[in-house]
């Protein structure tokens, strides 16, 4: 059943680029985007995250942090962020364990039957893990609308 507004962030355990398990109980504590993708080093996912990277000094001062979130192995998921300077967790769900319980399977990805990624989506969670915005997108192409994601931010306590 897809997630809500008002619904508990499901928790998850994922790899971060350095092969650390993090879970989403760590992570909480500050207001929390968690930005879904399809593929690292792809033209929509590359602008997108460097379009949140942009962002991170606003969001440090109204206490807010980013994590991003693909299919990707650790390695390129390291690799997508040594190269685009990305200063927040990149968490490889390559057991595609978080989309399943976010309800973002992106199945069939660019034509391929049974490849399985993300899809484009943004979750924002107040300090608690609440979730408070949602944003999904069929379409791998479309980036969210960040000015909505900023003001769901910034409209939490």
């Amino acid at each position: 059943m897809p997630l809500k507004v008002g619904d508990k962030a499901p928790e998850f355990t994922l790899h971060d680029t350095e092969k650390k398990l993090r879970s989403l109980s760590e992570l909480l504590g500050k207001k929390t985007i968690l930005a879904f993708y399809p593929g690292a080093f792809t033209g929509v996912c590359t602008k997108e995250m460097c379009t949140f990277r942009d962002s991170m000094n606003k969001l440090n001062d109204i206490d807010a942090q980013i994590v991003g979130i693909s299919v990707d192995a650790p390695f390129a998921n390291k690799a997508f962020a040594l190269q685009n300077n990305l200063q927040f967790p990149l968490l490889s769900d390559f057991s595609r364990v978080a989309v399943q319980k976010y309800d973002v399977v992106q199945a069939n990805f660019a034509g391929l039957a049974g490849y399985a990624t993300a899809k484009r989506s943004v979750f924002v969670l107040d300090r608690d893990g609440i979730v408070r915005f949602i944003w999904v997108s069929d379409n791998p192409g479309v980036e969210p609308e960040y000015d909505e994601v900023t003001k769901a931010v910034e409209a939490l306590n």
